[in-house]
């Protein structure tokens, strides 16, 4: 049996338009569930998605290309919060819609029971890969959302992601999904690609979505993914990685090679820091 291709199965999709999509799931607060999942099971969750979603669409375009550099202290705070669980977690991190040449500073904090706030800043896209010009709002995020003085020392770039995304709104239950294809990530030198799999999320306020319950009936459950710090224990296996080992072990074994020329991406000496 053939497999559709996704770009077909996203046509059959009905069109909403950014603008749309903002204005009724914007949900900057919400809680987020991520799924991996085959590519090729892609076009059938699609399929079965057509009664309930809609898919953003751009001039005619449907899947973008993402890219995010991330962005930690010399101690690597952020990463060692999500890696011992702390209670309350940051990542910042630059993100290019590199289709039409936007950029933004964000600044995510983990919160209770899984809630996710974010705040963004407009950016140049000239400076993705430094938050020097951005300081000030990073400082002022943080402060606000009281994570310690600790996590607002020096901020250098430590990882690069990037990939394919294709965004859908469920109307019923004003939630967004993301599929994430043609995962790939750059640190040091190295590079990490993961073409055959894919990363499903859902943003809801609270409540399940649709998808989830197909992907429940299906056998998945969610996932211990963080693009940032999955990524990073891949490429570093001196890192400490118990939230992710599993995940590790089952989809990114064996997967890191050369990369060749090398990005320039800081690397820094890692130690336990505080966040708060």
């Amino acid at each position: 049996m053939t497999t559709m291709p996704i770009g077909t199965a996203l046509a059959r999709l009905g069109p909403v338009g950014l603008d749309e999509l903002v204005d009724r799931a914007a949900l900057q607060t919400r809680v987020d569930r991520k799924y991996l999942v085959p590519a090729e099971a892609l076009p059938h969750l699609l399929e079965r998605l057509m009664p309930y979603a809609q898919v953003l669409d751009i001039d005619g375009e449907r899947t973008f290309r993402y890219q995010s550099v991330y962005f930690d202290t010399p101690q690597l705070t952020s990463y060692h919060c999500a890696a011992y669980r702390r209670r309350r977690r940051f990542k910042v991190r630059t993100r290019t819609y590199v289709d039409s040449a936007q950029c933004w500073l964000e600044v995510k904090i983990s919160g209770a029971r899984g809630s996710i706030t974010k705040h963004r800043l407009p950016y140049d896209p000239r400076d993705r890969d430094t938050v020097d010009p951005g300081r000030d709002f990073v400082d002022e995020a943080l402060a606000r959302e009281s994570i310690g003085p600790t996590a607002r020392s020096s901020l250098e770039s430590v990882l690069v992601t990037e990939y394919h995304r294709a965004t859908l709104l469920l109307p019923d239950t004003a939630s967004r999904v993301t599929l994430d294809t043609e995962l790939a990530w750059r640190h040091d030198g190295r590079a990490l690609r993961l073409p055959g799999l894919a990363v499903v999320e859902t943003k809801s306020a609270s409540a399940a979505t649709p998808v989830d319950r197909m992907l429940w009936r299906a056998g998945m459950r969610p996932a211990r993914i963080s693009k940032y710090a999955t990524g990073l224990a891949a490429l570093r296996p001196d890192l400490p990685d118990v939230p992710w080992r599993r995940t590790l072990r089952r989809h990114f074994h064996g997967t890191a090679s050369p990369l060749d020329p090398a990005p320039d991406i800081s690397h820094r000496p890692e130690q336990e820091a505080s966040c708060v």
